[in-house]
């Protein structure tokens, strides 16, 4: 059985509006991982329709994504770029991990219930079993570590259940390895800029809760101006940041985008207003944000540029999987070639 070096795959949804939080939590750090690490990054096309997509809408945000990667500096030639749809091992394991893991894990999956509310009985199959499908997307490469923000580190945790359950089951030991989480940054969890202690959404009825990917120079400093303060100063120390949400968040950012900790952020606006703060945000949210929004528009433009990236990653990714998902099928006892 051949081992593989430190091998990183995550992924993002494509359900349009890329924001902050989806930069800072997860785009950026794809950037700095690919020095250190073999990556592939897929567009998880089929995470996103356990919710109803628009097909057309789905297309097209699959394609921004794909273009936000390498705007932001991801290299689709010495890295893997693709969409996870065009390579069907993914659903294939995904049935597989199904049968492996067990109803009471995925009963206390978090998200599910948060995503699927009061009315469960509505919600699809899919969005139930969508941990399976994360487990074997990152199985599927036996991938080492996994970026992924705090919201996601209990579907990793069920991810090496699955595989040590796959590996015990089937008398494989160290068959599938168990994925490190990488947690990186200050601001892996971006809150809305109306309310601090609601995490940054598409979702949110206010355009001014997000700045986008996609946002001009004006519309990031008009929605940095506008954010949320409280009445007092900014704080001094770390623990002054307890119950006050906004600060806390708008610090973080700052922190984030500067590459700085944030303790050095808090000493360096100590009992400043929060106008000053905001002016510096907007500032360095404009330097490092507008440039990769006009990348992306130039790619999202040519939209054959696009898929053809698309699609040359998925046959890499393929080549990847297919030996893995073969050797899968021999174990749990699939007769074919």
């Amino acid at each position: 059985m051949t081992q593989v070096k430190a091998r990183v795959l995550s992924g993002v949804q494509p359900t349009g509006n890329l924001h902050l939080g989806n930069y800072l939590g997860a785009i950026r750090n794809f950037v700095g991982l690919q020095q250190t690490h073999d990556c592939l990054y897929c567009v998880v096309d089929m995470h996103a329709i356990t919710v109803f997509q628009d097909p057309v809408e789905l297309a097209s945000n699959t394609r921004e994504v794909a273009a936000a990667f390498i705007a932001a500096g991801v290299d689709p030639k010495n890295h893997i770029v693709f969409n996870q749809a065009q390579v069907s091992q993914h659903a294939e394991l995904a049935w597989v991990l199904n049968c492996v893991a067990r109803m009471g894990w995925l009963n206390r999956m978090t998200q599910f219930k948060e995503k699927a509310g009061k009315d469960r009985e509505k919600a699809s199959v899919g969005l139930y079993v969508y941990p399976n499908l994360m487990a074997a997307d990152i199985l599927l490469y036996k991938a080492t570590h996994v970026p992924v923000g705090e919201d996601q580190k209990q579907h990793l945790e069920l991810a090496r259940d699955i595989a040590q359950k796959f590996n015990n089951d089937f008398n494989a030991p160290a068959f599938f390895p168990l994925p490190e989480p990488i947690i990186q940054g200050p601001a892996t969890r971006v809150m809305s800029l109306r309310d601090g202690s609601k995490k940054m959404s598409k979702s949110d009825p206010s355009d001014l809760s997000r700045i986008t990917m996609t946002d001009q120079a004006d519309d990031i400093a008009r929605k940095i101006r506008k954010a949320k303060t409280d009445p007092e100063a900014l704080p001094e120390t770390a623990d002054d940041l307890s119950g006050r949400p906004e600060a806390a968040n708008l610090l973080g950012l700052f922190a984030a985008l500067t590459d700085q900790p944030l303790s050095t952020v808090i000493g360096q606006f100590a009992g400043a207003p929060f106008s000053s703060l905001k002016e510096q945000l907007a500032e360095v949210a404009i330097e490092k944000i507008a440039p990769i929004g006009a990348e992306m528009k130039r790619l999202t433009d040519d939209p054959a540029t696009i898929d053809a990236i698309l699609a040359d990653g998925a046959d890499r990714a393929r080549a990847i999987a297919e030996p893995i998902m073969a050797e899968v099928r021999k174990r749990v006892g699939f007769l074919g070639n």
